[in-house]
């Protein structure tokens, strides 16, 4: 199944934290958080604005980003958690 985000939104996978502590500490389910780093795997057409002009998003397919905890709305896909927010909501780009 494709899903192909409407206007400003975009489709992110959660990249996982690693399970294990820099110190050798592995951590149980219960204490992790959920990640709030991911990668992006499909984006709208862009923001339309108030005159109906279409702005192009900043991120594209492949990138790493930052977002807020509680940012987006989950969605199962073929048993597959993704995200589904906002360009705004997005609070950066990962470049390595």
């Amino acid at each position: 199944m494709n899903i192909r985000p409407l206007f400003d939104r975009v489709l992110v996978q959660r990249v996982d934290d690693p399970s294990q502590t820099a110190s050798g500490l592995f951590l149980p389910e219960t204490a992790k958080e959920k990640p709030v780093q991911g990668k992006v795997l499909a984006i709208g057409n862009g923001r339309v604005s108030d005159t109906g002009d279409i702005t192009a998003l900043t991120v594209k397919v492949g990138d790493k980003v930052i977002f807020g905890k509680y940012a987006g709305t989950e969605i199962k896909v073929e048993g597959n958690e993704r995200l589904i927010l906002r360009e705004d909501d997005i609070l950066g780009i990962i470049e390595d």
